[in-house]
C-alpha cells in the first residue's frame, strides 16, 4: 500500500494538529445523541418512541441548520459561527437536564439548527489547508477520523450515564462542546485556501445538476448505511444476542476505516455512483448470513468497506464543483443530505422489518441505494447533454 499521499498530507503545515482537534471536537458531538436518548429513557422515564422523537427533531434541526451555519462561515468567518454555537449550546446543555419532556422536544430542535457543524467544518478546514492534489488522501483521513469518533462518542455517553447519571452526562457533554468551541475560536483555522477567491458566486451558477447528483449520492450512502444498521440491530435481537450488537457495529466501523485508507491512496478511483451503488448491491444479500453473528459480521465487511470511500468521494466532488466563497454552504448541504438519508433509511427499513424479517431490511436498504445510483446516472447524463447544447 502506497502511504506517500498520507505522509504528504501530514507534512502540510497545521494539518496534523487541526486533524487531531477536529477528531476531539467530534467525540462529544457523537456522544450527544446517545446521551439525550438515555436521559429521556432513564432520567425522564419515558419510552423508546419518545426518546426517538427527541433524536429525530434534533436531527431535523441539524439538517436544516447545517447549510445556514455554513453560509455564516462563508459570509462572516468561522469565529462568527462558533460564537453563535457556543452561546446556544452552552445555554441548552446547562438547562436541558432540568427541562420537562415537551420543552426538551422544542429546545432540541431549535438548538439543532445552531449546533456547530463539526463534521462538515473538518472537511472545509482540510480543503483550505491541503492543495488539490492531496485532498483525496486528506478527506479519506477525515472520513476515517469520523469513524473513530462514532466508535468512541456513543460509548463515552453510555459510560457517563451508567457511571454517574444522565444529568451529569449532559452537563459533561455540554461543557466539552463549549470548550471545543472556545478552542476553535482561539485557533481560528482557515476556511479557504490561500489565494482562493472570496468573490460571491450566485447559487444558481454552482448548484447545478452535477452537484445535486453528488448530494443525492451522499444521501443514498447514509440511506443504505442507516438501513443496514437497523437491520443489524434487528438481526442480533432475533438471535437473542442484543448485547453483542456493539461488537458487530465495531466490525462495520473497522471495515470502513480500511476502505477509507485504501481509497485515499489510489491515484484513480471509481465514479461516485459506482461506489454508492456498490454499497447497495453488496448489502442486498447480507440477510442470508443472519443465522450466525460471525457470518453476519463477515457479510457486513464488503458493503462497509465502501462506506468511507463513498463519503470521501462526495466531499472531494463538492470541493471541485463548489466555489471557495460558497464552500461552507455546499459542505452544509452535504451534511443535510447525510441527515436526510438517515432520516429516510432508518424508518423505511424499520417498517419493512416490522412487516417481514431482518433479512429483508438489508435487501430493501441495498435496493434503495441501487435505485438512487441509477437515478444519479440519469441526472449526470441529462446535465452533460444540457451542457453540450
Amino acid at each position: 500500500m502506497n502511504v506517500a499521499p498520507y505522509l504528504a498530507v501530514l507534512r502540510t503545515p497545521r494539518v496534523p494538529g487541526l486533524m487531531l482537534l477536529m477528531l476531539v471536537a467530534r467525540i462529544p458531538a457523537t456522544a450527544a445523541g446517545m446521551t439525550i436518548t438515555m436521559h429521556v429513557l432513564l432520567g425522564l422515564e419515558r419510552g423508546y418512541g419518545e426518546a426517538g422523537l427527541v433524536g429525530a427533531l434534533s436531527t431535523i434541526g441539524a439538517g436544516l441548520g447545517s447549510p445556514l451555519m455554513g453560509r455564516l462561515v462563508d459570509r462572516r468567518g468561522l469565529r462568527a459561527m462558533v460564537s453563535v454555537s457556543i452561546v446556544t449550546e452552552g445555554v441548552f446543555w446547562f438547562v436541558a437536564p432540568q427541562l420537562d419532556y415537551p420543552v426538551l422536544l422544542v429546545t432540541c430542535f431549535l438548538t439543532g439548527i445552531t449546533i456547530m457543524p463539526v463534521m462538515s467544518l473538518g472537511r472545509q478546514v482540510l480543503t483550505a489547508l491541503v492543495p488539490e492534489p492531496g485532498r483525496r488522501a486528506a478527506l479519506a483521513m477525515d472520513s476515517m477520523a469520523v469513524e473513530v469518533a462514532f466508535m468512541a462518542g456513543p460509548a463515552l455517553g453510555v459510560a457517563l450515564v451508567t457511571q454517574a447519571s444522565s444529568r451529569t452526562a449532559m452537563w459533561a457533554i455540554g461543557t466539552a462542546m463549549v470548550l471545543v468551541g472556545v478552542v476553535l475560536w482561539v485557533v481560528d483555522p482557515p476556511v479557504r485556501h490561500e489565494g482562493e477567491s472570496s468573490e460571491r458566486v450566485p447559487v444558481r451558477q454552482w448548484l447545478d445538476g452535477r452537484l445535486v447528483g453528488v448530494l443525492i449520492s451522499a444521501g443514498g450512502a447514509t440511506f443504505v448505511l442507516s438501513g443496514v444498521e437497523v437491520s443489524v440491530v434487528a438481526s442480533m435481537r432475533e438471535l437473542g444476542l442484543t448485547g453483542w450488537t456493539g461488537a458487530v457495529v465495531a466490525v462495520m466501523c473497522v471495515a470502513s476505516l480500511a476502505g477509507g485508507f485504501v481509497y485515499g491512496a489510489l491515484p484513480r478511483v471509481p465514479p461516485l455512483w459506482a461506489l454508492m451503488g456498490g454499497m447497495g448491491l453488496l448489502a442486498i444479500p447480507i440477510g442470508l448470513f443472519g443465522a450466525s453473528p460471525w457470518l453476519l459480521s463477515l457479510a457486513l465487511v464488503p458493503t462497509n468497506f465502501l462506506c468511507a470511500p463513498t463519503i470521501t468521494a462526495t466531499g472531494e466532488a463538492i470541493t471541485k464543483h463548489a466555489p471557495a466563497s460558497a464552500r461552507g454552504v455546499a459542505m452544509g448541504l452535504q451534511g443535510s443530505a447525510f441527515t436526510l438519508g438517515v432520516a429516510l433509511g432508518q424508518p423505511f427499513t424499520g417498517f419493512v422489518i416490522d412487516h417481514s424479517a431482518p433479512g429483508w431490511g438489508f435487501a430493501v436498504a441495498g435496493l434503495g441505494a441501487v435505485a438512487i445510483a441509477l437515478g444519479t446516472i440519469a441526472l449526470d447524463r441529462r446535465t452533460a447533454l444540457a451542457g453540450a447544447l
